[in-house]
């Protein structure tokens, strides 16, 4: 280093301003040239207060960057054997420096005994100066030692781990991810953590979540959690709820999904559907195929009529989880029939959910007890997929019938929305008699809502209407909603509708 450097290192005088210094250890110079380098090192000033070795790794981290960049050091000698997991792996300054655990180790082996560690530091960094490669380093070769009690840390995804200190490009199997994302959480090797962050959310599917969710709980990554939570609200009914792995997925990331207003599902009683097979799989360890609907049923019909499952001891700890369930949207005469039958509800809940559907039938639909509509809309749901061009359902509440519409224009142009039908204008007399109830009122005020969702280049892009409060008629001009119109490239898109009937 240079005699100018080497004083800039060891400088003690701070102008005339009489700043506040700091001792020679383990800082160097003043507060206001210590916020300086934090700066110029990307680094958090509290941080550095609370750690000075992140200040010293950091400057070392740059000084290898901006002058080993390019350099080949593949065929040159190892500075340090590196003893972990059973194995010696050999390592070179400038990539061992990359992690930070492994940097801390080898500095703390290196200034051992030394009366003055920043002394060693810069003789360090003197010694790989590409000015001095002609001169014998006086580094020290050196053996360090790190013990790993994390079982997801095997010896493949260490190498892996370890091969990325030295190329950047290297290919992360998916069935090593999660070895590899605890290796570099152990090495603290920011970059291929976050690598793996982003390989793991890229392929998120219905036998990776559970891992990926506990991985993301486990090292404290937001990233992971939110990816997870964001995923399953789209898939929890469609996709996962037809697979044995939705076992795996743990109650506390349920829960939250289920409170979530981006939740898409297809129907309410779709997504009742869902959560019993969950607590049926929970309770069937040694069933691996998805049993039918009927012996769901069957297994709750089972317990005895005296004490309905959620309110067994069994039960208690899954009222949570029910209780987010919007029962009221449930409204077909035999998936109310259904609600009666397993014996899953305590009778209060059920007494409640009837008397609103009375109340409403006998006021022309109107929905007195529903205000808000994030937490208590009626749901309904299409999956609009490439094959489809254009695609409705057909849905009823309260004697009031609605066809659901999707329409594709181009490969990136799509556009959504409700529309009242008259019941003498149903395609099949069928619809009319699965639903029963017919309202003949002419007008009926909707609050609703239309939402789509579609993945694309693993973000989710969300499309959706204000709150819309609306008076649908049964005439050309009134019958229609609002339109949804969006552009994307995404697909499958998710698309809700989510409506309550204001009192009128």
């Amino acid at each position: 280093m240079s005699n100018t450097h080497k004083a800039r290192l060891e400088r003690r005088i701070a102008g005339s301003t009489n700043r506040w210094r700091f001792p020679k250890q383990p800082f160097t110079g003043d507060l206001l040239s210590l916020s300086q380098m934090c700066k110029a090192l990307s680094i958090d000033f509290e941080e550095a207060l609370r750690n000075p070795d992140r200040l010293y790794i950091s400057q070392i981290q740059k000084f290898f960057c901006e002058n080993f960049k390019n350099k080949d050091i593949q065929s040159a000698e190892a500075d340090v054997i590196l003893e972990c997991l059973g194995f010696k792996w050999e390592l070179h300054q400038p990539q061992l420096f990359q992690s930070e655990t492994l940097a801390k180790l080898y500095l703390k082996a290196l200034t051992q005994g030394t009366t003055y560690p920043l002394r060693e530091l810069e003789e360090l960094l003197r010694a790989q100066s590409p000015k001095k490669t002609k001169e014998k380093s006086p580094a020290k070769r050196m053996i360090i030692s790190l013990k790993i009690n994390d079982p997801q840390v095997t010896k493949v995804a260490f190498a892996t781990a370890l091969k990325n200190l030295y190329m950047s490009e290297v290919e992360i199997n998916l069935e090593d991810v999660l070895g590899v994302l605890a290796s570099a959480h152990i090495l603290q090797f920011s970059g291929l953590f976050q690598r793996c962050v982003d390989v793991m959310i890229t392929r998120l599917m219905p036998s990776t979540i559970n891992n990926v969710y506990e991985a993301g709980c486990k090292y404290k990554e937001e990233q992971l959690t939110t990816a997870c939570e964001k995923w399953l609200e789209m898939n929890l009914v469609p996709l996962v709820g037809t697979q044995i792995h939705l076992r795996k997925i743990p109650q506390d990331l349920l829960h939250k999904v289920l409170k979530s207003p981006r939740l898409f599902t297809f129907s309410e009683f779709r997504l009742l559907k869902t959560m019993l097979l969950w607590v049926f799989l929970q309770l069937n360890y040694k069933i691996q195929a998805i049993p039918t609907h009927e012996t769901v049923m069957t297994f709750f019909k089972s317990f005895p009529e005296n004490c309905c499952f959620l309110d067994r001891d069994i039960g208690q700890s899954l009222r949570p989880l029910f209780l987010c369930l919007r029962l009221h949207g449930i409204t077909k005469g035999k998936d109310l029939e259904v609600l009666r039958y397993i014996n899953f509800f305590p009778e209060s809940w059920l007494n409640r959910v009837t008397a609103n559907h009375y109340h409403a039938l006998e006021n022309g639909g109107d929905m007195d007890q529903l205000k808000d509509l994030n937490t208590q809309a009626v749901r309904f749901g299409l999956l609009f997929n490439q094959e489809n061009t254009t695609y409705s359902k057909m849905i009823a509440v309260y004697g009031f019938f609605f066809k659901i519409t999707g329409l594709r224009h181009d490969t990136t142009s799509y556009s959504f929305y409700m529309q009242r039908i008259k019941h003498t204008d149903l395609e099949s007399p069928f619809v009319v008699y699965e639903h029963k109830p017919i309202s003949l009122r002419t007008a009926r005020l909707v609050k609703y809502e239309i939402r789509a969702q579609a993945l694309v280049d693993g973000k989710w892009q969300e499309f959706r209407t204000n709150q819309i409060i609306q008076k649908f008629g049964l005439t050309k001009l009134s019958c229609k909603s609002h339109i949804l119109k969006i552009q994307t490239v995404g697909i499958p898109i998710y698309v809700s509708f989510a409506f309550i009937f204001p009192p009128s």
